[in-house]
């Protein structure tokens, strides 16, 4: 019997990392999230990379959950534990500082750092119902694309991302 693949580890310890997390509905279990965001860099956005997939399992566990960049390394090696730590914010500073510093993080990272960040903010818009929490995913949305605007190889993913983000804009602008 062959090893099972390091995206298909990474998903059984981000359901365990997860396990009684919801997202923000209080009722969908929070590992369906990077569960979707490992979908849609492998569907949507055509990147089957088992590095990319397996962090993108693993994109939130840092930041949410009882595991750290050591742990990651030990058991996914140095590639998936940059890529994890590239996609975690720095929770001591407040969010003033927070989300401009996690941006300086992100564009010194990896674009396969990037394509997590655009297939996280793809889900986050894609599943959001509330219109003020939509409001703010936009902001991130735009900032994110603007992130990207130099990475050849996300081109895809950000036709993806403005497409989605324009319709939900437009559904909102009509009701």
């Amino acid at each position: 019997m062959s090893e099972p693949s390091l995206w298909h580890d990474a998903a059984g310890l981000c359901a365990r990392a997860h396990q009684h997390q919801v997202r923000k509905d209080g009722r969908t279990p929070y590992a369906a999230h990077p569960s979707r965001v490992a979908l849609i860099i492998a569907t949507l956005f055509g990147c089957t990379d088992e590095v990319v997939l397996a962090a993108a399992f693993l994109h939130d566990v840092i930041e949410d959950a009882d595991v750290d960049y050591d742990d990651i390394l030990e058991r996914f090696g140095p590639d998936v534990a940059d890529l994890c730590a590239a996609m975690t914010k720095d929770m001591r500073l407040v969010e003033e500082k927070r989300e401009p510093a996690y941006d300086e993080q992100l564009a010194a990272a990896s674009w396969q750092a990037r394509l997590i960040k655009l297939a996280d903010v793809f889900d986050n818009l894609s599943d959001v119902t509330n219109d003020l929490a939509r409001q703010k995913l936009f902001g991130k949305a735009d900032r994110v694309l603007a992130l990207t605007a130099g990475d050849p190889e996300l081109k895809e993913a950000r036709v993806q991302l403005r497409a989605l983000a324009d319709r939900v804009r437009g559904d909102l602008s009509a009701s």
